[in-house]
């Protein structure tokens, strides 16, 4: 009787424990598998600059893609003379602004964000329509692939580049090295 009493209360026991344990690994890694679900924010887009935008209160950084800033100056073909080709500065970073503006102002976006950054921003891929902005900015000139944090927009970079779009019809410091020195 004591055998059984003890097999018993031993068995009670050990389910007691992995029960427990079951539930402290649910509590620890529910707000991880609870923050990898992606926020969805949609409404009217405000343009901040070429690589943020506002809907409602919530800022938004666009995802893997860094435009030039507000103040940032770059050079573009003025006029060429036979093999002689003369630059002018304009400002890129004004100009990335105003192609955003013009693609997504006062229009319907949709934004999927997993987290946030230090300026508590959300990291974002947004939509008009069916269309990336991310991707369009990269793949137009007016920002470039931020490698730093993503890849997956250079393929976009290099054929801007290689038809000499926005940016890359001059010569201009990419918006990282500016901001360093600025």
């Amino acid at each position: 009787l004591l055998v059984i009493f003890l097999t018993m209360y031993l068995n009670k026991i050990k389910l007691f424990l992995v029960i427990s344990i079951c539930l402290i690994f649910f509590f620890l890694t529910y707000n991880d598998v609870k923050s990898q679900e992606p926020k969805i924010i949609s409404g009217i887009a405000k343009v901040i600059d070429g690589d943020t935008i506002k809907i409602r209160k919530n800022k938004i950084r666009l995802f893997g893609i860094d435009a030039p800033e507000k103040k940032q100056q770059c050079q573009k073909p003025w006029l060429s003379i036979s093999f002689l080709t003369f630059n002018k500065n304009y400002q890129c970073g004004v100009t990335s602004t105003i192609k955003l503006k013009s693609k997504i102002s006062n229009k319907f976006i949709t934004c999927k964000s997993n987290n946030k950054d230090r300026y508590n921003r959300f990291i974002a891929e947004c939509y008009k329509d069916k269309t990336n902005i991310n991707r369009w900015m990269v793949s137009n000139g007016y920002a470039v692939a931020y490698r730093k944090y993503s890849k997956k927009f250079v393929s976009d970079e290099n054929l801007a580049k290689r038809d000499k779009l926005g940016v890359w019809a001059g010569t201009f410091k990419m918006p990282w090295d500016w901001r360093k020195n600025n």
